[in-house]
């Protein structure tokens, strides 16, 4: 892969998105919440990006790039539960539930190619 910096990522940047849009739709979250709910979303959604980052800066060792794809999906899926408990509280609507569960679903099956596929990303 010819990539020169993270940003070129097409996974990067829809994890990018998906964080920005999670952070603009909490801004709404009761602020009873903003020491929970409120800040476990942002900080799972926002360390998706940074494993990516991480992962792409250090793909000349395969243990190491596997391994934070491997956190950067984990964060994923905490993401998602931290968005089941938002829809569950109706903090947030269906529609937007349903958005933001596609983009991680379509995030993480990436991370996975990614994953599986780890001779094309090596320097």
């Amino acid at each position: 892969m010819k990539f020169t910096k993270h940003e070129d990522l097409e996974v990067y940047q829809l994890a990018f998105n998906a964080a920005s849009s999670i952070f603009d739709v909490t801004i709404t979250f009761p602020k009873e919440e903003k020491y929970s709910l409120t800040d476990q979303i942002r900080r799972s959604s926002r360390s998706v990006c940074a494993n990516i980052a991480e992962a792409f800066y250090k793909r000349k060792y395969p243990n190491y790039f596997q391994s934070q794809l491997t956190i950067a999906i984990a964060e994923c899926g905490e993401t998602r539960v931290w968005l089941d408990f938002s829809l569950n509280c109706n903090y947030i609507k269906s529609e937007t539930y349903g958005n933001l569960m596609d983009d991680y679903s379509r995030i993480i099956g990436k991370l996975i190619t990614m994953h599986n596929q780890i001779d094309k990303w090596q320097l």
